[in-house]
């Protein structure tokens, strides 16, 4: 009967799910694919299937969180008390358009 190898032993996944959980951060994962001889892809997926891996949070240059143009066409249309098809064809608009245009009327 062959054996089935593992590609990370019962060991290695239960030090690396303790280690990440303790510090969630890319050199964490890493510092244990380079210790595990594995690439970081391979550990991402590993913490993945056990169901801790975080994905990083996406943030603007400026650093905030992103604003899709749907929710400034939605700020418009309270703002302005539009109907529906208008507030969609805002929605078409640049997004730095809309952007300007609502801290504009903010003031």
């Amino acid at each position: 009967m062959a054996t089935i190898k593992t590609a990370y032993t019962p060991e290695q996944t239960v030090a690396l799910v303790e280690a990440y959980k303790a510090n969630p951060t890319s050199e964490t994962v890493a510092s244990f694919a380079e210790s595990f001889g594995k690439s970081v892809k391979s550990v991402v997926a590993k913490l993945s299937r056990e169901g801790v891996y975080q994905k990083k949070a996406y943030v603007t240059k400026a650093g905030s969180a992103p604003v899709k143009k749907e929710a400034l066409a939605d700020e418009l249309q309270a703002a302005f008390g539009l109907s529906e098809a208008e507030a969609d064809s805002l929605t078409k608009a640049n997004k730095m358009a809309l952007v300007k245009i609502l801290a504009a009327v903010k003031g």
